[in-house]
């Protein structure tokens, strides 16, 4: 691959349609644990055990302490630099007619915080709820998310688990439903959202300028998006602390 800064200034000058895929390495610099690697423990659980549809229907107070944990800490949180270029860069070329959408596999809603118009998050966002009844899904930024999770969902490996019955944890809002809310994200055996795949794979199509921002390129379906890129000749610019296995796909 040509690692040139000069060529890939040439490219960047020339796009009419950027497509920035972006994952947990641009929020690392906000402090935002990425549960991926060393550490990425909470309590006795990794990741991986809690954010699935069974966990849930195991124990969904442990699920939401969880939850809730990631929500009070984002709250703190704010855009890096690499979330504030990305949406000046946005605004910037929006000025000259040309195109820039961000595609994320983060849910921290960082990349909207720092002024990003154009955002396809696909792996959903802490800050929405969908409704396990109903299906509504809404937006919510409460703090705490429901009166029985205040002050809960503490890390450490010896915190008693709050065991909240169904009833007290969040619930729908909409009219005589009270269905038990679960947090908006796609969980590990969860398939993506249809509808933002199509967008993603519409923005991809057309998109003459790829760059892969902070994400290590290994979780389905996002690690297809920029080798799919490549693949029809389209110059793809990766932005990594290391290289990753499609590392060598690209330019």
């Amino acid at each position: 691959p040509r690692t040139g800064m000069a060529d890939f200034r040439e490219v960047f000058a020339k796009a009419k349609h950027i497509a920035i895929i972006t994952g947990a390495g641009v929020s690392a610099e906000s402090g935002v644990p990425t549960f991926r690697g060393a550490g990425g423990f909470w309590r006795k659980w990794q990741a991986q055990e809690l954010a699935t549809p069974e966990a849930f229907a195991r124990n969904p107070s442990r699920v939401w302490e969880f939850y809730h944990y990631r929500r009070e800490v984002m709250l703190s949180k704010h855009p890096n630099p690499a979330h504030v270029a990305i949406a000046e860069c946005e605004k910037r070329l929006s000025k000259q007619g040309r195109s820039v959408v961000v595609i994320t596999q983060n849910i921290d809603e960082l990349h909207r915080k720092a002024g990003t118009k154009h955002l396809l998050e696909i792996h959903g966002s802490l800050f929405k709820t969908r409704c396990t009844n109903c299906g509504n899904i809404a937006a919510n930024y409460k703090s705490p998310i429901c009166p029985a999770l205040a002050g809960k969902g503490a890390p450490d490996p010896d915190t008693e688990d709050a065991a909240i019955p169904v009833e007290d944890l969040p619930q729908c809002e909409e009219d005589g439903c009270n269905g038990l809310l679960r947090p908006h994200v796609v969980w590990f055996g969860e398939t993506l959202d249809p509808s933002i795949l199509t967008e993603v794979e519409k923005e991809l199509d057309i998109c003459d300028l790829c760059l892969v921002v902070g994400t290590s390129s290994v979780v389905y379906p996002a690690a297809m998006f920029a080798p799919q890129v490549s693949a029809r000749g389209v110059p793809v610019a990766e932005f990594n602390m290391e290289a990753t296995p499609a590392t060598s796909r690209f330019r």
